[in-house]
């Protein structure tokens, strides 16, 4: 037996079920262990990104890490924007990068790199194994810190002599993990206290604050308080739909959030941090909390913050209130030879969407177009783009249904942002996944014209223009997604989306449409 089968298998017993996979010559013996080992499904990705993206989208829904499996430090490289993704959503990822065997690094090969020092920007740990007898705890110490408390990504570098051993190191046992850090009745106290002593309080939520039962605590608290609800603008994982509490989303221009948080005297952080400006512009804030608001620290991502929202509620004495939620919204009429817009794709969502619906959003501009309309539709989970890095929609469909198998999976994906990893429909297709991707086609970088004209950089000449323009050539999404094994569809009208949605809802597998915006 090799020693990366004692890593497998160790990794298996600790709960890690799935490898989205990459690989190269040095990671042949973790491959071969994968192959000999019943437990781990197997995953093969045709990009990095693709491989962390996806381990991304399974974390947030699966609650627990998949793991990958990179190839040296330029493998890595190319996977690094997804983890950054993954690092801002608190996700576990248990990421394992090959090298070179100990003593070839001396020779500095081609691909030699420092794959720790590639990695370590995105990994809220890393950790190499310097002998083949440290597999399998590397292994099990990899999986622990991806559980945080405070989750996230654990990068473990594998150098291929390590891998190949015939030491047999021992297979480790499931072993106990970290949970969040429990919030103290302290701080519970004191937060009661300054909500009830607050005239304008805002309750502002992030992370698993905005889960089912998060939401449903916040919305007790609010109601018991008057407090408002926002949540974060990018929020791992949101539990929304007909029957659950719906927080308000804080709006992406500093400006706009400025001036929905402007009356608050207290703003209760629960899961988060302070909100900040997602960018620096001449002349404007950075932070947003408004001058002489006072804040007060709930729980942080490594807290368990439904928990707390719990505790706080209990200590409001609004535990057992019953909240009056919304029913399922009513669509409103369909004009089907209208232009199609974001709009017209969320009045669809909203008719056709099943229940418990999984939505991974890379769609930027329009993806906030489609959000509003399905607040109070279909039950379903809606991921957002935590880090900025465009690209994650397709990877991140593609673990989301690695997750949850029989729920829809839907991907918004803008078309700069679907370029960058339009290698995920090909696993899509490969696996035979439930995923419908709606690629929004207005062939530009749009939201980058929007910031050309705030950041005061002028009016765009033509080279700048053909910087942020995606029209010369336009690319064919119904084309590139057959190359790869998934049937498209073009919409240009509402009508025409509404019945390639239900086509392919119909039809079931991966499917793409083409909203032509």
């Amino acid at each position: 037996m090799f020693a990366a089968e004692s890593l497998v298998r160790t990794l298996i017993n600790q709960g890690v079920e799935v490898c989205f996979t990459n690989p190269g010559t040095s990671e042949m013996h973790m491959v071969a262990a994968l192959d000999r080992t019943t437990g781990m499904q197997s995953v093969l990705c045709l990009f990095e990104g693709v491989a962390t993206g996806a381990a991304d989208g399974y974390a947030r829904m699966a609650d627990k890490p998949a793991c990958t499996l990179l190839h040296l430090g330029p493998g890595a490289a190319n996977g690094l924007a997804n983890l950054h993704n993954a690092r801002r959503a608190y996700a576990p990822v248990v990421n394992i990068v090959g090298d070179h065997a100990r003593d070839h690094l001396k020779f500095d090969a081609p691909l030699t790199s420092d794959a720790d020092g590639v990695c370590r920007p995105m990994s809220r740990w890393v950790g190499r194994v310097s002998d083949p007898s440290e597999v399998s705890t590397m292994a099990v110490e990899a999986v622990r810190q991806s559980y945080g408390p405070e989750r996230g990504v654990a990068t473990l570098t594998l150098p291929a002599d390590c891998a190949w051993s015939d030491a047999e190191p021992a297979v480790i046992d499931r072993v106990a993990m970290p949970g969040p850090n429990p919030v103290p009745d302290a701080t519970i106290d004191a937060v009661a206290a300054a909500l009830k002593a607050a005239e304008n309080p805002v309750l502002f939520l992030g992370n698993d604050a905005c889960r089912e039962d998060g939401l449903a605590a916040a919305g007790r608290i609010a109601e018991a308080t008057g407090a408002a609800l926002f949540m974060d603008t990018f929020v791992p994982r949101i539990a929304r739909g007909h029957g659950r509490v719906s927080p308000k989303r804080l709006g992406y221009f500093g400006e706009q959030a400025l001036e929905e948080l402007g009356g608050a005297d207290l703003i209760v952080i629960a899961g988060s941090k302070p909100p900040v400006a997602f960018f620096a512009y001449p002349g404007q804030p950075s932070e947003l909390t408004p001058p002489g608001t006072r804040t007060e620290h709930l729980a942080g991502p490594a807290d368990d913050v439904i928990g707390a929202l719990e505790a706080l509620a209990d200590e409001l004495d609004v535990a057992g209130t019953k909240l009056d939620l919304p029913e399922l919204s009513q669509a409103p009429k369909l004009f089907p030879d209208e232009a199609l817009n974001p709009g017209y794709v969320g009045i669809s969502l909203l008719r056709h969407m099943p229940e418990d619906s999984v939505i991974c959003d890379d769609a930027t501009t329009s993806g906030m177009g489609v959000f509003p309309w399905i607040t109070h539709g279909p039950r379903h989970d809606w991921l957002c783009l935590t880090g900025g890095a465009i690209g994650s929609g397709m990877p991140q469909a593609v673990g989301a249904a690695l997750a949850c198998p029989d729920r829809q999976v839907f991907a918004l994906c803008g078309d700069g942002a679907a370029a960058y990893t339009l290698q995920a429909l090909w696993t899509q297709a490969r696996e035979k996944q439930n995923v419908i991707n709606v690629v929004f086609a207005n062939h530009s970088y749009l939201v980058l014209n929007v910031e050309l004209a705030r950041v005061g950089a002028g009016n765009p000449g033509p080279a700048a223009q053909q910087m942020l323009s995606l029209d010369n050539p336009k690319m064919d999404w119904v084309k590139l997604a057959e190359g790869f094994g998934v049937p498209g569809q073009r919409a240009r009208t509402a009508g025409e989306f509404d019945n390639a949605l239900k086509h392919a809802l119909a039809e079931g597998g991966p499917q793409l449409i083409v909203a032509e915006i």
